[in-house]
């Protein structure tokens, strides 16, 4: 089965600590990115190059099924952010927001390009991954080794309800520890069933990458630093609604055709939200998933087929 490569990428910015005892910390003023490459397309150095970015709380390997699906037309690039999964953990939470976030991608794009350079370039952002893709395709003069072609955006936008932010505020940076990734998977099922329907196999694979051994037989803990909790626990109801303007501008400077999820039971974006973003800015072409919150995982075969049809599509032809 096609399987991922992993590596590094080394980022400016806030200072690192290692994730795990004994790896070697990056050096100062540094931290290091993990990212996973998949490629099925015979080419090492294609140059079309599709970046795949997660939410809040997940890792690069939510899109596993994603990545194989466009494997054999083009390079898939899925990010672990910094404070989760394989990548580094930052000495100072400060640091756990986009501007950090969209920081780090331009220096992961800018290695990319170095080492094969790209011709084209797409974005699938899953909520935070969506976020991160308005700041990096949203303002200009931004060093980008070429613009982006197509933005998938995964149920988000420029506004976010407050009720979800407060919902996914009541787990984020709990310290858990599991005896068995089935455990694991079982909890972290009980709040997100918003997903939409998985089969228990389908859960569980997306389980695996969500978390990590702990040292002496210990079990399991979640993959990510608990810290990335510390900026989003700051964050208040006028600051979230203040921050609204400036993510609205970000949207109507994205000059990429672009494509919005939205799970038709998503308590973070909201229907009225998606509309209007079809008729402002790239005009996004909305597509809706019937049982499904916030957010869609791309998983079923449905949500797939939605993202490949739009990337593969011939320019000038409408998307799906």
């Amino acid at each position: 089965m096609n399987e991922p490569t992993l590596n590094y990428v080394l980022c400016p910015g806030n200072a690192a600590a290692p994730v795990q005892p004994g790896r070697a910390p990056a050096p100062e003023g540094l931290h290091r990115m993990a990212y996973w490459e998949w490629n099925a397309t015979g080419n090492p150095a294609h140059p079309h190059v599709v970046v795949c970015v997660h939410g809040l709380s997940r890792q690069g390997r939510d899109f596993d099924t994603l990545a194989r699906a466009l494997s054999t037309r083009m390079r898939v690039i899925c990010p672990d952010v910094v404070g989760r999964g394989q990548s580094d953990w930052l000495a100072d939470p400060a640091g756990y927001q986009i501007p950090q976030y969209a920081a780090d991608m331009l220096a992961l794009l800018a290695q990319l390009h170095h080492t094969t350079p790209l011709q084209t370039l797409d974005w699938v952002g899953t909520s935070m991954g969506g976020l991160i893709g308005m700041a990096v395709a949203g303002q200009a003069g931004l060093p980008l080794p070429v613009p982006v072609r197509r933005m998938v955006l995964n149920d988000v936008g420029p506004v976010i309800q407050w009720e979800a932010l407060q919902r996914i505020g009541l787990y984020l940076g709990q310290s858990v520890q599991f005896a068995s990734l089935q455990q694991a998977a079982d909890a972290m099922w009980a709040i997100s069933t918003s997903f939409g329907p998985h089969t228990p196999q389908q859960w569980l694979e997306l389980s695996r990458a969500m978390v990590r051994e702990l040292p002496a037989g210990g079990g399991f803990t979640l993959h990510y630093d608990p810290a990335i909790a510390v900026p989003f626990r700051g964050l208040t109801q006028d600051a979230a609604a203040a921050g609204e303007a400036t993510l609205w501008q970000l949207y109507d400077h994205i000059a990429a055709r672009t494509l919005l999820l939205r799970g038709a039971q998503s308590d973070l974006l909201s229907r009225q939200t998606a509309q209007a973003m079809t008729a402002r800015g790239p005009r996004a072409t909305l597509v809706e998933f019937e049982g499904v919150g916030h957010a869609p995982t791309l998983v079923a075969p449905d949500q797939v087929q939605a993202v490949a049809d739009f990337l593969l599509a011939e320019e000038g032809v409408a998307a799906a």
